[in-house]
């Protein structure tokens, strides 16, 4: 399985992948931008990496997708640095398996792969956060040695927040 970064030769696959998400919270954000016009969106994926039209309280993010089978299974979003807000609520990674694919250990190995991107970033300690509710996503982050740190409300959602120290 390779992580890469998005490209127009996903585009079908990226479809597919959000139309399986259906109604659910799609998280992490970048799966909420328009990808009618691909390029449009691949560009503004691009911007955020470099930091450009970032909307008031982001920071630079960089999206990866893993690829297996020339299918996208899962999506992960890297936060360069926190802000205060961000490390508050929020953390560096956001990601997602595809709903067909859960269940398989892909969320284990997607954090991982996430992990090892933001520590060749120079980032530690990394800051990782999941609704309380989400035990797949709290067992990806415990598994890649995520130690819980504390838990906040964040509107009617508790969100528990884990420390991965990297020393």
């Amino acid at each position: 399985m390779n992580l890469v970064l998005p490209s127009i030769e996903y585009q079908y696959s990226y479809h597919s992948y959000i139309n399986e998400l259906g109604n659910e919270e799609r998280y992490p954000f970048v799966l909420d931008f328009d990808y009618q016009d691909f390029d449009t969106y691949l560009t503004k994926v691009k911007d955020f990496s470099q930091g450009i039209n970032l909307p008031n309280g982001y920071v630079p993010s960089s999206t990866f997708w893993l690829i297996h089978h020339n299918e996208i299974v899962g999506v992960t979003n890297l936060r360069h640095y926190l802000n205060d807000q961000i490390k508050h609520c929020g953390g560096h990674i956001g990601l997602s398996i595809r709903p067909s694919k859960r269940g398989t250990g892909l969320g284990i190995l997607l954090m991982k792969r996430s992990i090892e991107k933001l520590h060749s970033m120079g980032n530690n300690p990394l800051h990782i956060h999941c609704y309380q509710d989400n035990i797949a996503s709290e067992r990806a982050i415990v598994s890649n040695g995520g130690v819980f740190d504390s838990a906040i409300q964040s509107g009617s959602q508790v969100v528990k927040r884990f420390i991965i120290d990297l020393t």
